[in-house]
């Protein structure tokens, strides 16, 4: 017979077994049970079979036996015995490892893609990448990033895992394939790429001395977020190592994930980098003596996760040496980052106001005009103060546009709050103020302060405002001492006082006239004076 055979009767019993089927059987024969040995889809298929045979049920079954796979097509005998014809359906062991290798490649394409989303810093991607590439696909990867010009960043890695990282001026042109891989193009299949042509800035140290021990070459686009993210050059030592069908298939897939992964790296970074000049205009500016006057500043933002907010403070010096230093400290209605967009639109008008700013209402009324006449439908407070040194002393003119008025720190610990009131800026269509003069004597302070500090609510049971009565017990106890220690034991006690509770936009400025001294030679002897 063309096929192995065996005869089973309606019991189940083998009436005869050719000598190829009881080897598939593992040596069976005439009068063993069908069920004892062969498996249960072919004893299952007999049962079947008989049970079905009016049925017009489809014949035949198919299965492992041993190392094969096998159909049983059944035929029926006069007496109710059944023949099986036991067809051979081919070897499962290509098949059985082409599906390992396929079950292999999908978890190393997970594993990749963990791999390239782990970092949104651009470098460190390229060499990710590169290195997962020289791993897994080549012996040598190369990873050429979209350059500027003629510079390109260039990722080189070898199978060892060293990688060397550069930008230089390549030509794409030199390498086949580059250039449209760089536009997206669809990949150069390897075969049509002479090795001997690779330039010798694209083989990386240590693969190789020159072009001519490359074997084979291919090279990839890695696809973008509707930009290509660069290329992948891919190489292997030996001429018979040449990158199938398969292989090139398995590097575009590759190449997809790594193109996303570096492409979401590339526009983390340039959101960043944008971010970052945007907020360097909106941070509040580092402070320091201006024109032999102290000034101080603080400022927390009403959440962890946030940089800015509603609250700022800025200090310009004068124009020449005995002008005003002009400062102002501001609260923007509301909170986050829509709150700090007019933040700093407020603080270019400022800015743009200088000019006038010997005049405060003028400022005021004018930054108030401003402030209607734009889109924001969001009020703001402020407090602006022009200060002078004269003899040891700091005179100054204080002038509140509806914010809380500044406080005064004397030498002896009193607290006294500065007589200035005014509207709200942004807010109706006049400005009315009062400006309030201070003159603090060598020590003395005077601080401004947003209403985050005060209406804190904290304590105990994180129910209770810090209020102004608290603030002022601080500020007494920092009587004497210098700007940055006043703005520093504020903020560090009104910190303490939240804890890790919700809390407004907080900010400090404080004033102080400082205390100086130097050494003169008296009668022949050196001696410390205190100088205001």
């Amino acid at each position: 017979m063309p096929y192995p055979t065996l005869t089973v009767d309606p019991g189940g019993r083998i009436l005869s077994c050719d000598d190829r089927a009881g080897v598939l059987l593992g040596g069976a024969g005439a009068g063993t049970l069908l069920v004892d040995a062969a498996p249960a889809w072919l004893s299952d298929a007999h049962s079947d079979f008989l049970l079905h045979r009016d049925d017009g049920v489809p014949a035949g079954a198919w299965g492992r036996l041993g190392e094969r796979t096998m159909d049983a097509l059944p035929s029926r005998r006069a007496d109710g015995a059944v023949t099986w014809w036991l067809v051979d359906g081919g070897e499962p062991g290509p098949v059985l490892e082409q599906l390992e290798r396929e079950r292999t490649r999908s978890r190393l394409l997970q594993e990749i893609s963990s791999e390239l989303l782990a970092s949104l810093n651009v470098d460190r991607c390229m060499e990710v990448t590169a290195a997962l590439a020289a791993e897994h696909l080549a012996d040598a990867a190369v990873i050429v990033g979209v350059g500027s010009g003629r510079t390109h960043p260039v990722t080189w890695a070898i199978a060892d895992g060293s990688v060397t990282q550069s930008r230089i001026a390549v030509d794409v042109e030199e390498l086949p394939g580059l250039s449209e891989a760089l536009l997206g193009f669809p990949p150069v299949p390897s075969r049509w790429i002479d090795p001997s042509l690779t330039p010798s800035w694209a083989i990386p140290e240590g693969f190789a001395r020159d072009a001519g021990e490359i074997g084979s070459v291919v090279v990839v686009p890695l696809p973008g977020h509707g930009l290509p993210a660069g290329a992948v050059v891919l190489m292997r030592h030996s001429r018979e190592a040449a990158f199938t069908e398969s292989e090139e298939t398995f590097a575009r897939l590759f190449a997809t994930r790594a193109g996303a992964a570096l492409s979401a790296a590339r526009i983390y970074a340039e959101q960043t980098h944008i971010t970052s000049i945007l907020m360097r205009e909106l941070l509040p500016p580092k402070l320091q003596r201006v024109q032999g006057i102290d000034f101080s500043g603080r400022y927390r933002p009403s959440a962890v996760n946030e940089r800015v907010g509603g609250d700022f403070y800025d200090v310009y010096p004068a124009d020449d040496e005995d002008g005003e230093a002009f400062g102002v400290l501001g609260d923007v209605c509301g909170k986050g980052l829509e709150a700090a967009v007019l933040t700093g639109k407020i603080r270019n008008t400022v800015h743009a106001l200088l000019p006038f700013a010997g005049d405060h209402a003028r400022v005021l009324t004018l930054l108030n005009s401003a402030l209607l006449t734009s889109h924001h439908t969001r009020f703001a407070t402020m407090v602006l103060a022009s200060a002078v040194r004269r003899d040891g002393q700091v005179r100054l003119r204080l002038t509140s546009g509806g914010h809380p008025p500044p406080l005064i720190v004397r030498a002896d610990g009193s607290v006294e709050e500065a007589r200035t009131r005014g509207t709200l800026i942004g807010a109706l269509p006049q400005v009315t103020v009062s400006t309030a003069t201070v003159v603090l004597q060598p020590g003395e302070t005077c601080l401004l302060y947003s209403d985050g500090i005060t209406e804190a609510h904290g304590g105990p049971l994180g129910d209770r405002m810090f209020g102004e009565e608290r603030l002022r017990s601080v500020l007494s106890e920092c009587a004497g001492l210098p700007a940055e220690a006043i703005t520093e034991r504020v903020h560090m006690v009104a910190s303490q006082w939240v804890g890790d509770g919700p809390h407004d936009d907080m900010a400090l400025l404080a004033i102080t006239a400082p205390r100086s001294s130097h050494l003169t030679a008296v009668d022949g002897h050196t001696r410390g004076r205190f100088t205001p």
